[in-house]
């Protein structure tokens, strides 16, 4: 009777540490509990609000840092802040000259018929390419630490492709989860995401245009061959097969 009790032991001992050692089949999202960020080497201002989830201009305001968003290795940066609205963002106040101090003449005011029509709000409308060639494997998630974006099979070494025109913000391997990533900045909203390459083509600051090749497929942080794909919107995720073209 004792001999078994130990062989049963010993066997859900055994599948325990099996089930810890088995391999994550997405990345792994991190919750971040601190209220800063220490900047690591090879870190960018991007990388790190991608990191946390965050709109990067907001992360610049609460900094007081400036375009173009120069950050050094040991610098500790706010992570949470106040929420005001993205067209306030602002990473210095302005110092009054003594020019613009100075009392300037009463500007006529303009009938309303004189007056011109506001313009609508500036909202960039992208034309998206999928990224890769492959089938879809796992699919976009917002529940919990579901997946943030998709993923796609395919073969190692096989083109990754920028979805949209855009600007390398990102291109390394510093980001838990994502082996070699590349993050491209498309407008002022949008941000695109590759990650799990096995080879990296372009470098930060790199202008990319639309269906350019950027990387190569690969494996790194993940168990198989893929490309995860996001796109992030004031930087939260969103749903990538609503951008890009049926196929």
């Amino acid at each position: 009777m004792t001999v078994s009790i130990r062989l049963i032991a010993a066997s859900i001992f055994f599948l325990l540490l099996t089930a810890c050692a088995s391999y994550p089949e997405r990345p792994v999202y991190y919750k971040y509990v601190q209220d800063d960020h220490k900047v690591l080497k090879g870190e960018t201002l991007y990388s790190i609000a991608y990191q946390h989830g965050l709109d990067y201009r907001e992360l610049a305001a609460w900094n007081r840092i400036a375009k173009p968003y120069t950050i050094y290795p040991g610098q500790r940066l706010q992570i949470k802040g106040p929420k005001v609205p993205v067209k306030a963002y602002s990473a210095a106040p302005a110092k009054k000259s003594a020019a613009s101090s100075r009392a300037s003449p009463p500007v006529k005011k303009k009938t309303a018929k004189a007056a011109k029509k506001p313009r609508p709000s500036a909202s960039v409308k992208h034309t998206w390419v999928w990224p890769t060639r492959g089938k879809v494997i796992q699919k976009y998630s917002s529940k919990g630490r579901g997946n943030k974006g998709i993923d796609i099979a395919g073969k190692t070494g096989q083109p990754i492709l920028a979805a949209s025109s855009g600007k390398v913000v990102y291109s390394g391997d510093g980001l838990p989860g994502y082996g070699n990533l590349i993050i491209v900045k498309h407008s002022d909203q949008y941000l695109s995401a590759y990650a799990h390459n096995n080879k990296l083509l372009v470098k930060e600051g790199r202008a990319v245009t639309r269906g350019q090749k950027i990387a190569e497929l690969g494996s790194t942080g993940a168990p198989s061959p893929r490309l995860h794909f996001e796109i992030r919107r004031h930087g939260k995720p969103v749903n990538p097969l609503r951008y890009l073209p049926r196929l």
